[in-house]
């Protein structure tokens, strides 16, 4: 394995909260293309160290790095990184459109409009563009958020349960999305809680336990074997 095709590098990780140590000295990597799923119980540090990954959390120790680029104090990787957060954060006095348009040009994504308009249909939001986030529904800002965090074609995605709100059709495209985005190349990480979505999407599956992280073991035909072993080994 060369360490071009390493999109994420975890090196000896850990995270204090107050006097709680969320995560302990966790090392795992990430190839290139694969889609990663991180489980774990409710409270386990899984969005925290989501947030690590994406950089938006300061390590108490360790450190992260996007294809050997050290993720922290580095602008020119961020452009390496997509993420869509548990929260939308949209700009509620922008429409749509003007959600995705803002984020196009601060990326500095060539023809702009052309990329945006791209997204709205893609994503079925075309007939919405002109609504406020207000006044649409949680799946279609879910939507807009995965749009948003793609719109200057990252090379990693990082995503806090991003199926939360969307419909079954929904969580349908989001899932044929996800795979495609892996076929051609992209790293795909995600937190969620459905075994059936887990065992479709993920081509590894971590869990977050303990403040460690450990590699969830697969069957004779290559899926997750969730919940129903206590057999676990490291990551």
């Amino acid at each position: 394995m060369t360490g071009a095709s390493i999109a994420i590098q975890v090196l000896r990780l850990a995270k204090v909260l107050g006097r709680r140590a969320v995560l302990k000295d966790v090392d795992f990597q990430i190839v290139a293309g694969q889609r990663v799923a991180l489980v774990g119980a409710n409270g386990a540090g899984k969005t925290t160290l989501l947030r690590c990954l994406a950089s938006l959390a300061r390590p108490s120790a360790g450190a992260v790095h996007w294809f050997g680029q050290p993720a922290r104090g580095n602008p020119q990787a961020r452009r390496l990184l997509g993420l869509v957060a548990h929260d939308s954060l949209l700009y509620p006095h922008l429409t749509l459109r003007e959600n995705l348009l803002f984020a196009a040009r601060m990326c500095d994504v060539d023809h702009p409009r052309q990329r945006v308009e791209g997204l709205l249909e893609s994503t079925g939001l075309r007939p919405h563009g002109h609504r406020l986030p207000a006044a649409v529904s949680r799946g279609m800002r879910q939507r807009l958020s995965i749009a948003r965090a793609l719109v200057h074609y990252p090379r990693i995605l990082l995503l806090d349960e991003p199926f939360a709100g969307l419909d079954t059709a929904g969580a349908e495209w989001l899932t044929e999305l996800l795979i495609a985005l892996g076929q051609s190349g992209r790293t795909v990480c995600f937190t969620a809680h459905d075994d059936a979505i887990i065992s479709r999407l993920a081509d590894r599956v971590l869990e977050v336990r303990s403040g460690r992280v450990y590699e969830i073991p697969r069957d004779s035909a290559g899926i997750p074997i969730l919940y129903r072993s206590t057999e676990r080994r490291a990551a």
